[in-house]
């Protein structure tokens, strides 16, 4: 693979660079060059502007509303914005259900739910998972049965990433009791506002509320926001779930991590010498980086390869993004607790002066957030099972 950058497409990182610059708000910039997580408000800020650039749904075809990019623009402008540092933005809408639209939807739903997640005028939320269907999605009991021109919905999700912000939310239901685990499930689209809709959070074990537990209690959904066929809600499911894995690389997140822990390491003090000088830790940090650079380059081919033309059919391949790339995401957090050293009991939310270094507030937080990152997405069990059988034939 030739790694070396066109002129053209050097030319396209340097307007993207010139766009970000310009437009990307320096309250915003400053807060997550500290290391600091996006506030809801800086994800909305930056998210419009995007929108409104026609940037947000980046890797969208030109006719469903994107700008058509290649794999290699697509990676020039993750690069960019990590480095800038700008924000990330949920991908639930862009990421998720807005390819499952656009690839099975009808035309009407096209033109409904599109426009709303291009403009991020739209926030939407995941309704995959429930108490005992997590790995086994295909054991999910939210129902969802027909009555006249309605579906009406009955059951529970959880685990739900920001459905406390969200205006909408897809879910897989259980239309057909009768059917095979995976034959009997359907994909809805669902007003976040609908009669019969109760949000509960969930707060996780460093102290924020990014999940929740949704419930639905006779909730009535119109028949025409049925995606595609009723009980072949699983094959879209598995459309999704591919496209998730990608995005769950954190491939240009990590990136950025590293650069920022080298950064910071530098200023830390262990008996007496800086710690980026320590051999241990510089050899921890190189072996990631090494293993950094080889999900890049697969990522880059699994991309390349979801350009060529959806089949609504996920690559096998995006199991081993999400499997090592959560791996590598939960060794960077490791690093930052070791560099925050006793100073990692600091708690973000506590707007205190206290002693040690200012980055050392966010190293317990992330380390405890960046837990879930092996189980969300499929397990990296899951993944090593699907590795197994459908690349290596096992």
């Amino acid at each position: 693979m030739d790694l070396d950058f066109t002129s053209e497409e050097l030319a396209f990182r340097d307007e993207v660079r010139r766009f970000v610059d310009a437009e990307l708000p320096g309250d915003i910039r400053a807060r997550i060059a500290a290391g600091k997580p996006a506030t809801y408000e800086d994800r909305i800020r930056w998210g419009r502007i995007l929108g409104r650039k026609g940037w947000l749904a980046s890797r969208w075809p030109k006719e469903h509303g994107g700008p058509g990019w290649t794999p290699v623009q697509q990676y020039i402008f993750d690069m960019v914005l990590q480095s800038a540092p700008a924000p990330d933005i949920p991908t639930s809408g862009t990421g998720l259900v807005g390819p499952v639209i656009y690839t099975f939807g009808n035309e009407a739903q096209k033109h409904r739910f599109l426009p709303g997640i291009l403009s991020f005028e739209d926030w939407w939320a995941q309704g995959f998972s429930e108490p005992g269907a997590g790995s086994d999605l295909a054991a999910l009991r939210c129902t969802a049965r027909r009555e006249g021109d309605d579906y009406i919905v009955d059951g529970q999700k959880t685990w739900t990433t920001y459905a406390q912000y969200s205006n909408w939310i897809f879910c897989l239901v259980r239309t057909d009791a009768d059917a095979k685990k995976q034959e009997g499930i359907s994909f809805l689209l669902i007003d976040m506002a609908s009669p019969g809709i109760t949000l509960r959070p969930i707060i996780t074990m460093e102290g924020g509320h990014e999940v929740n537990e949704v419930f639905f209690d006779a909730v009535r959904v119109p028949t025409e926001n049925l995606v595609g066929e009723e009980n072949r809600g699983w094959n879209y499911a598995k459309f999704l779930l591919g496209n998730e894995r990608v995005s769950a690389a954190f491939i240009s997140q990590s990136i950025f991590r590293v650069r920022w822990i080298k950064a910071n390491a530098a200023e830390v003090s262990r008996g007496g010498k800086a710690l980026a000088d320590d051999p241990r830790f510089r050899q921890r940090l190189a072996v990631i980086e090494a293993e950094l650079k080889a999900l890049e380059i697969t990522g880059l081919r699994v991309v390349a390869g979801m350009s060529k033309g959806s089949t609504g059919q996920p690559d096998p391949a995006s199991s081993i993004l999400k499997l090592k790339g959560s791996e590598i995401k939960q060794a960077l957090s490791e690093l930052m607790l070791e560099m925050a050293g006793p100073y990692a009991l600091r708690r973000l939310a506590v707007d205190v002066e206290e002693p040690g270094p200012t980055f050392a507030s966010i190293a317990a937080p992330s380390y405890f957030n960046w837990r879930k990152s092996t189980i969300y997405g499929g397990t990296s069990e899951i993944q090593r099972g699907i590795v197994a059988k459908q690349i290596l034939g096992l």
